[in-house]
């Protein structure tokens, strides 16, 4: 799997005005992985876009768990083209439901006020920190082939975590993580390419830090997770190609439900994305 490009994912089959298709990635979860869902929805309605006009905040729901076996089809509907600012919603549908909806607004770039009251916080360069696929890497000798396969489709993100958790031996732990990421391809400083592969990236661990304050590891046998809604605001234009630090903290868990808000900075200390999720986090045995 070391030519997987993340590219090729994120670049869609047109099958009609508006309607397009995107492959799918086995990434060995219980379902499609829904960074996936997030990048290709996004990517299908930078396709119907006047010239110029950038991603500044999607929000999106996830109705139903999707089928990694099978490609997603994409159904964009043109809310809005006003003078600045264009609106989209879009449909992902498998097996003839739907199983995601999104709506992201896109605006003509222009000056304004700015104020940066995020502070990064001061924590080891990316350099020092082992990738965290080396953990799955130094165990492959154990896996099955189908393992093995799995792990390849996630190493065109290189992601090192400060304090990496162990997911054999969780920990109490504040709900706190921070994860330098970078694209493993070259992105020349396509913006909507950089946007595309940071949504996808964005779902990378973050529900699970709702997990640390409990001690639970997400492979658990008795629990159940799955993203809710997911959101997601684009500050600054910035090149994934080089590191961004993942900051995501959990504020809240309750009600089989668990919170988290993000936020990505570059290595100067700008920040250039912010991120909120809700998820399902059900122990079995608990009321649905």
């Amino acid at each position: 799997m070391t030519d997987t490009k993340l590219v090729d994912l994120l670049t869609l089959e047109k099958i009609e005005q508006g309607l397009f298709r995107g492959q799918s990635w086995d990434l060995g979860f219980r379902a499609l992985f829904g960074g996936q869902v997030l990048g290709q929805a996004l990517a299908a309605a930078q396709l119907t876009l006047p010239e110029g006009r950038l991603a500044h905040s999607f929000h999106s729901y996830f109705l139903l768990p999707g089928d990694a076996n099978h490609p997603v089809l994409f159904d964009v509907e043109n809310v809005r083209d006003g003078r600045s600012f264009s609106t989209r919603r879009i449909k992902a549908i498998q097996h003839g439901k739907n199983i995601f909806y999104m709506t992201a607004s896109f605006q003509q770039p222009e000056e304004g006020l700015e104020h940066q009251f995020a502070q990064m916080p001061d924590v080891p360069p990316p350099e020092s920190i082992e990738p965290d696929i080396k953990f799955y890497d130094d165990c492959l000798h154990d896996m099955s082939q189908r393992m093995r396969e799995t792990i390849g489709y996630h190493k065109p993100i290189d992601m090192r975590t400060v304090q990496a958790i162990d997911p054999y031996k969780p920990q109490i732990q504040a709900p706190n993580r921070y994860i330098w990421m970078k694209a493993q391809e070259v992105l020349h400083g396509n913006v909507d390419l950089n946007q595309t592969m940071l949504a996808y990236a964005s779902d990378y661990h973050f529900l699970a830090t709702s997990l640390q304050p409990h001690g639970i590891s997400v492979r658990n046998k008795n629990l159940r997770m799955a993203t809710i809604d997911h959101a997601m605001w684009f500050h600054h234009p910035f090149n994934f190609d080089d590191w961004l630090l993942y900051c995501a903290q959990s504020p809240f868990s309750g009600g089989a439900r668990g919170l988290v808000r993000g936020q990505f900075f570059d290595r100067q200390g700008r920040l250039v994305a912010s991120t909120m999720q809700e998820g399902l986090m059900r122990q079995i045995g608990e009321k649905p």
